[in-house]
């Protein structure tokens, strides 16, 4: 007999049927309170899974969480239809105060670029952001292109269209991906620019990291941008990149790591760390922290606590789960002043 029934019953027997209603609806509302609702980044979708599955033990928390994209997530926060948004873009500090919403950053994740050529395994084929950003306007459209084979010497490369594939909704990946190619070509910069979602010159768009991954799976010559995670989950070919200090780096937990330990998030507001292009021998070139949006006046502040509950546990024991799928914890430094912000702002 489940706990509501059992106290049904003995109210009944007992003639208190309105304290045992009472007691229902109490019950009921701390029910409520337990479930939260996020939506937003598929950067970070697979470890909040994981988190909710690990953490509802310890803290009663049950997570519903849909990866809708950043800019969906920004949205729903914002008409305060979820409990709370997730985007790997942040969101500008007029705009948090105008929404009344907090920003935090959670986890760090890298962005690797995935590829379909017969013939070449991961980790074989060499890329620069240059010439990424030459692929997505359209400058470069066959993959034994000269420029491709100057950094491939040796590398049998195909007469192969390359069929380069991008975000069709709002991400907070392209925005990532997006500023990591603005910084290495002007020409990009100029023409594309960095925001969730741009007028992309060339390729064929998806819907969600997914699509991406699923699209450039089934198409010979494919080339496009998906978070680690996805790539290590869908056993994706990857490329190798060329970082900061000319180095060319394989996507790999070790260059995720290096290119988070350089970041500065000294004096930076909201957290706000822009990741891309990192200096140092062995940082991964394109790599972003993810951030949860949290209203500061909350629909239901029970609902809001829950949330910061939630999270508390996976900033103090979820960065294992987060190191399994590839993601990078956030410095000691971070956490502890993410957990402050939550405290300042009266949701902890």
């Amino acid at each position: 007999m489940n706990p509501i029934h059992a106290a049904l019953v003995l109210g009944v027997r007992a003639g208190f049927c309105s304290v045992v209603l009472v007691g229902l609806l109490v019950f009921a509302a701390a029910a409520d309170a337990q479930q939260i609702t996020g939506a937003g980044s598929t950067l970070a979708q697979p470890v909040y899974g994981k988190w909710a599955d690990l953490s509802h033990a310890a803290t009663g928390v049950r997570l519903n969480y849909q990866g809708v994209g950043s800019g969906a997530g920004q949205e729903l926060v914002m008409r305060r239809t979820v409990d709370f948004g997730a985007s790997d873009a942040p969101m500008a500090a007029a705009k948090l105060s105008q929404n009344k919403l907090m920003q935090f950053p959670t986890v760090i994740g890298a962005v690797d670029i995935a590829i379909n050529v017969p013939g070449i395994a991961s980790n074989t084929l060499k890329l620069t952001g240059p010439l990424l950003a030459n692929i997505y306007l359209g400058n470069i459209t066959n993959w034994n292109d000269p420029a491709i084979a100057a950094v491939n010497p040796g590398v049998k490369l195909p007469d192969l269209a390359i069929a380069p594939v991008y975000r069709a909704d709002g991400s907070g990946t392209t925005y990532v991906f997006t500023g990591y190619l603005a910084k290495l070509s002007p020409d990009f910069k100029s023409k594309v620019g960095v925001d969730k979602a741009v007028s992309w010159p060339a390729g064929t768009g998806a819907k969600g990291t997914a699509g991406v991954a699923g699209a450039v799976k089934n198409t010979v010559g494919g080339l496009g941008y998906v978070e680690s995670a996805y790539a290590t989950l869908n056993h994706l070919t990857i490329v190798q990149l060329q970082n900061h200090d000319g180095r060319f780096i394989a996507a790999t937990p070790q260059a995720f790591a290096a290119a988070a330990a350089a970041a500065d998030w000294t004096g930076v507001a909201n957290f706000a760390v822009d990741m891309n292009n990192m200096a140092g021998a062995n940082s991964w070139p394109i790599e972003s922290a993810t951030f949860v949006l949290l209203p500061t006046n909350p629909a239901n502040p029970a609902r809001g606590a829950a949330v910061t509950k939630f999270f508390d546990w996976a900033l103090t024991k979820g960065d294992a789960a987060a190191i399994g799928l590839q993601y990078v914890p956030l410095p000691e430094g971070v956490k502890t002043a993410v957990i402050a912000s939550w405290k300042q702002a009266g949701l902890m």
